[in-house]
């Protein structure tokens, strides 16, 4: 077995999209799912928004005209964002809520991911990022004891 330097890194500081749209992404991460935003910088323009156990930078592409969609097949890039999601319920009530919400493309709902018995869906959000929402039964208790 090799051996590994001691890890000098502490997880995820954040994760940055960029986005298509601002205002819309803006918009669903904050009504659509409760986020709140924790900073803006207006002259990038970006804005910073947090669910409580993360962060994500919203960076706006400078000509949404001219972007090119990510191709998840074709391009080397984030794939994804995967969003935990505390209960089976709480899954249920987002997916609906992201049904509903203008400008979100649905790629598929509610379903067992793999195996199981994780459950998850993917949708993208109006600025164009593929978001995956998760809900694993194994984790439900830990999740729900995090203040």
């Amino acid at each position: 077995m090799p051996d590994y330097p001691e890890v000098s890194t502490y997880g995820i500081d954040h994760v940055g999209l960029s986005v298509g749209d601002l205002e819309s992404t803006l918009g669903f991460f904050c009504d659509g799912l409760g986020w709140r935003l924790v900073g803006e910088r207006k002259d990038y323009p970006a804005a910073f928004v947090s669910d409580g156990h993360g962060v994500v930078t919203l960076w706006q592409v400078e000509s949404p005209g001219a972007a090119i969609a990510f191709d998840r097949r074709a391009n080397v890039g984030l794939h994804h964002l995967a969003i935990a999601v505390v209960d089976h319920a709480g899954l249920e009530a987002l997916y609906e809520r992201a049904l509903s919400w203008p400008g979100v493309v649905v790629e598929f709902g509610p379903q067992v991911s793999g195996g199981g018995p994780k459950i998850h869906f993917i949708v993208r959000e109006p600025g164009g990022v593929r978001l995956e929402f998760a809900f694993d039964p194994r984790l439900e208790a830990a999740r729900k004891s995090k203040p």
